[in-house]
């Protein structure tokens, strides 16, 4: 069965940027839009620094780029949909076509 691609994601990498004092800030560089498919897998609340927070598991569903291709994802990238931000923890093919791949990712939220 084919992926319903209709959710328009930007992907993001992270960049780390001199803060002036001899350290670093993370910053996100985009790096490209792609259209996926956003699916549940599993949630679950735990507490995070004194307030509960509600941490849900999605596979995401996109395009497949060449292995080295910059819209290619890859772990420690994220996509961002508007306000929501989905950290990329793997990335798999989703079957032997090769077409599309499954980005593994997770959403933290204040429950």
């Amino acid at each position: 069965m084919r992926p319903r691609l209709n959710r328009r994601l930007v992907l993001e990498a992270p960049v780390r940027v001199a803060d002036g004092a001899g350290g670093f800030t993370q910053s996100w560089a985009t790096l490209g839009t792609l259209w996926g498919e956003v699916l549940p897998r599993t949630g679950r609340e735990r507490e995070g620094e004194g307030l509960p927070l509600a941490r849900v598991g999605y596979r995401i569903v996109v395009r497949a780029a060449p292995v080295g291709d910059a819209a290619r994802p890859q772990p420690e990238q994220r996509f961002r949909d508007g306000d929501r931000v989905y950290p990329i923890e793997a990335v798999a093919e989703r079957d032997v076509t090769g077409l599309y791949l499954i980005c593994f990712a997770r959403e933290e939220v204040l429950a």
